[in-house]
């Protein structure tokens, strides 16, 4: 409508004067013309304005995707910001008796480093979320250490695993949670480097079953059975890996030792003190102030989280942490 009116517009001025009319009514066409054009421009602004005015409101931001700010030393904990929807809630779903199914059981995975950090904690992390999916549970990952602070309230985590952290990772409100988490029943699993960490907290150096001493270049070794569980039954006598292989001090005697190594196959290892000649363990576990620990040493090399077996020795271990039953 606004191109045909302006058309005319243009248009008046010559057909006018072609025409023999009197002056006073060529006057009076070219003002009629120029009031329409004028009341077109109305009309036209009218319609945009009322066109913005359906626009509704502005959709609110998605809380679920707020990222948190990165820990220090750390990555951003996009996995423990971006918590899924509860059932019953917009994105939920409903069984069918009209119940909201209940939750998957979670695995947290803690990789916080304060000191030297692993270059195979990436492979760890997906070794272990693919690992956590085959037994039916979630994994999350995080390196804030506010992540642990919620324990208390979020019943669904059956595991934390410590994967490779180094150092001082939790302030005192988290060692209060992870404290109070496996007194409740939680399960702990700790991977390589979880011994080289918080060695000021007693609790923990307990729960870990040993802390880190020292350790020898990375070289093969012979890993031998010596224990009756899921995580190395299937395990080959001896099993021969590369690894970096940890020395350890203050090993607990509450542990159950299942793999030990054979000091004989490799050079640099130092003697452990208040462990008998020989008695090297590399993997244990045990029931700990109400819940349940399992720790390997092996993971310091990226390659580790590709070796079926090192793989279903995890698997065997976070099923055991968990609580859930074994499989023939």
């Amino acid at each position: 409508m606004n191109s045909r009116i302006t058309r005319q517009a243009t248009l008046a001025p010559h057909a006018l004067a072609q025409a023999p009319i009197h002056a006073s009514l060529q006057a009076s066409v070219q003002a009629s013309v120029q009031a329409s054009v004028h009341a077109a421009g109305l009309l036209g602004a009218a319609l945009l304005l009322a066109f913005a005015g359906c626009s509704g409101p502005e959709a609110p931001p998605d809380s679920n995707h707020t990222a948190a700010a990165a820990s220090s030393g750390g990555e951003s904990d996009e996995a423990y910001t971006a918590s899924p929807l509860a059932p019953g809630t917009d994105g939920g779903s409903l069984d069918g008796d009209g119940t909201t199914p209940e939750a998957p059981g979670q695995v947290l995975i803690f990789s916080r480093t304060a000191g030297y950090r692993h270059a195979s904690i990436a492979d760890g992390l997906a070794a272990l979320s693919e690992l956590a999916a085959e037994l039916g549970l979630e994994a999350r990952h995080s390196e804030d250490p506010r992540a642990l602070d919620d324990l208390a309230d979020r019943a669904n985590v059956r595991v934390v695993v410590f994967l490779s952290t180094t150092g001082d990772v939790l302030d005192a409100r988290g060692q209060a949670a992870l404290e109070a988490f496996v007194r409740a029943g939680g399960g702990w699993v700790g991977v390589h480097a979880a011994t080289d960490t918080e060695y000021d907290w007693p609790w923990y150096g307990q729960l870990a079953g040993a802390r880190f001493a020292s350790h020898p270049a990375i070289q093969p070794a012979h890993v031998l059975r010596v224990g009756a569980h899921p995580s190395v039954d299937f395990l080959p006598e001896p099993w021969e890996r590369t690894d970096e292989w940890y020395d350890f001090r203050d090993v607990s005697p509450g542990i159950t030792p299942l793999l030990v190594l054979d000091e004989a196959t490799y050079t640099g290892h130092a003697a452990m003190e208040s462990q008998p000649a020989g008695q090297h363990p590399i993997a244990w576990y045990h029931e700990f102030d109400g819940g349940r620990a399992w720790y390997t040493g092996g993971g310091h090399t990226q390659a580790s989280f590709a070796e079926p077996l090192f793989r279903r020795h995890l698997l065997e271990g976070l099923r055991y942490a968990a609580g859930l039953p074994a499989t023939d």
